[in-house]
């Protein structure tokens, strides 16, 4: 056992046990080791075991410390290392001392009372450093083990090493880091996970070894259980299974996580001479507490590779380019794009704001026979309308006030590629005209100039406007709408595509992720239910801003519907089939009237029902029942 042994100036040198992983050296009595010393501060120096090395560190700032006569604030100590701690002579050793050991500052004689409690004291203390140790290589190992059942046989090899048990195994809850089923009880189903002996072997049969009575006792208490002498012990010796296998020894520690028990470390032993102690029971019981910290962690990190190794898989199959989808709208979507990126025609993509438009036109152009041109993208609803002209055509110098020099515009800047014309709904009518002669000639004037320039491009434009609606209101050209509109693709919301709103979620988390440095690892179970739940009125935009905040603010290696700002009133009302029913009903009967101009009774002949339903609707609709349920506020 590593000491440290103190040379008085008068007397026999005495020798201090550092049996603990912090030993306080001083002259105050509450130190481990105190030294009456006038030339030592209170508390001197600190002594700490990491779980390899012993570590010498400064408590006093203004003591003196020298180590093998070198001036030192903090040091890792070597076997026979000389300390001068102000007029104090002290030397390391990390093997046991043959001379008396002291506690405090007291000897003990051998033979007596006193030297057989430091004996017993010394092997409970070697057996603990034993288990630290064993507990460092242990942590070690983790950082490169990737495989959870390589990391439990490392557990187990280390437990049967520090016990001197025959026979280990791990049993874990399965529900409770799986998912799995219960016991016929109800009870979580604690399912053997790993088994070892002292060969480094996995136990032959290891069901056929386990005592369920007193794993059960342990899962169902948290406690460890020790019995010296299963056949003998008087809570034991009566169950079935200790009668059936024999057992001579066994020790069961929990394995806790949250507060519960999950599982159970068990090491036995069947030879009546390798009976185990208490103070075994310890070191196993230390060493179960930290591992569960450790195991917990690897099973999951286990899961999280597990859920990005399937997302991966997911995306293979899910990815169209850098769009990602495979509900049926989505899929008519990468259909059409297949189909008309190849070409020159112009494509309108429609859909509401936020769901991707730009993507869409990107893909086009990267799979067009343009892809090694230049893709140029205005957003027509973003420049102020007496500079939108040059922004689209140039314009020559002295054009207008502040044209200082000639510069082409975006038609130009698009030649040879792909001309990206966004938000075109936007667009005032003065200009829809000459972006229309634009389209049809492919030529172009800039402002101030009656030069034509030839351009070849591809247009492709987008908004989130219904430009039929636009038409009918006098805002947007119809020869221009069928110019652009020669090949429509609709874009779906994002509440509409079923799972892909999950899978987007979980691509974004990963990619933003890695971006901000963060150590968020995935969704929670509720998360994932709120985020599918959600109408997304922002669609994929408002979902990838959701995210990046949780990231950046959330202090959780898992994100829940807090980080995200999804309470239940973000969450979509769930009706009864009735009220559902009655709705859509309600919601058909007034589109067909609206198509028919408010003609009920060719609306009751389309919907082939009694004009008086129609008349039932209609009164529901200028009367609704009050928010609380009940009758109109006028009957």
């Amino acid at each position: 056992m590593p000491t440290l042994k103190w040379f008085p100036a008068q007397g026999q040198p005495r020798v201090f046990a550092l049996y603990k992983p912090v030993t306080t050296v001083g002259r105050a009595l509450g130190n481990d080791v105190a030294i009456p010393a006038e030339g030592l501060s209170e508390t001197h120096v600190q002594v700490l075991f990491d779980g390899r090395d012993f570590n010498l560190e400064e408590v006093d700032k203004q003591a003196e410390i020298l180590v093998n006569g070198k001036k030192k604030r903090r040091t890792r100590l070597a076997h026979g290392d000389r300390l001068t701690l102000g007029d104090v002579e002290l030397a390391f050793s990390v093997f046991d001392e043959p001379q008396k050991v002291a506690r405090g500052s007291s000897a003990a004689a051998p033979g007596s009372e006193a030297a057989t409690a430091i004996s017993e004291t010394q092997h409970q203390v070697g057996q603990q450093l034993a288990g630290l140790r064993k507990l460092y290589e242990f942590s070690e190992k983790l950082m490169t083990m990737k495989e959870i059942d390589q990391l439990l046989e490392a557990m187990l090899d280390a437990v049967i090493e520090v016990t001197g048990a025959e026979k280990g195994l791990i049993l874990l809850n399965e529900d409770a880091f799986t998912g799995s089923g219960a016991g016929p009880d109800g009870q979580p189903a604690a399912r053997i996970r790993a088994s070892r002996n002292v060969k480094r072997e996995a136990v032959t049969d290891p069901s056929g070894t386990i005592s369920d009575s007193i794993v059960r006792k342990v899962i169902e208490t948290g406690r460890p259980i020790i019995v010296s002498d299963a056949l003998s012990d008087s809570q034991f010796k009566s169950s079935e299974s200790v009668l059936a296998l024999r057992l001579s020894s066994v020790m069961c520690a929990p394995l806790v996580s949250q507060g519960h028990a999950q599982g159970v470390l068990y090491v036995g032993n069947d030879r009546v001479k390798g009976l185990f102690e208490r103070s075994q029971l310890d070191v196993l019981s230390i060493f179960a507490a930290q591992a569960s910290l450790i195991l917990q962690n690897a099973l999951l990190l286990s899961a999280l590779r597990a859920d990005k190794e399937k997302l991966v898989a997911e995306l293979k199959d899910k990815r169209f380019g850098e769009i990602i989808g495979a509900c049926p709208s989505m899929l008519e979507v990468f259909r059409k794009l297949q189909k008309v990126a190849t070409t020159d025609i112009s494509v309108l993509i429609t859909g509401e704001t936020g769901t991707g438009k730009e993507l869409i036109a990107r893909e086009l152009h990267r799979r067009s026979n343009r892809v090694s041109g230049p893709f140029v993208v205005i957003n027509c609803g973003a420049i102020p309308e007496n500079l939108i002209e040059s922004e689209l055509f140039g314009h020559v110098k002295g054009a207008f006030t502040g044209a200082v020099g000639s510069r082409g515009g975006k038609f130009q800047a698009a030649n040879g590629g792909t001309l990206f014309l966004d938000e075109i709904g936007e667009l005032p009518l003065n200009l829809q005209v000459k972006l229309l002669r634009a389209l049809q000639e492919r030529v172009v004037f800039r402002v101030g100039d009656s030069k034509p320039e030839k351009v070849d491009i591809r247009v492709v434009a987008a908004t989130n406007r219904v430009l039929e609606d636009e038409i009918a209101a006098g805002r947007f050209r119809e020869d221009l709408y069928y110019r652009l509109n020669v090949v429509n693709i609709y874009l779906p919301p994002l509440r509409e595509r079923g799972d892909d709103v999950l899978i987007i979620a979980k691509a974004l988390l990963s990619k933003h992720a890695d971006e901000l440095g963060s150590q968020v690892q995935g969704f929670t179970p509720p998360a994932l239910a709120a985020i599918k739940k959600s109408q997304w009125p922002g669609n994929i935009r408002q979902l990838d801003n959701r995210i990046k905040k949780a990231l950046v603010l959330g202090e959780k290696s898992l994100l829940g519907p807090e980080d995200l700002d999804l309470g239940q009133d973000a969450e979509n009302a769930i009706l009864p089939l009735e009220k559902a029913k009655e709705e859509f009903q309600r919601k058909y009967v007034l589109e067909v009237l609206e198509r028919n101009s408010g003609n009920r009774t060719q609306t009751a002949r389309d919907l082939g029902v009694d004009p008086r339903t129609i008349f039932r609707y209609l009164e529901r609709e200028a009367n609704p029942p009050p928010p609380g349920g009940g009758k109109p506020a006028d009957e």
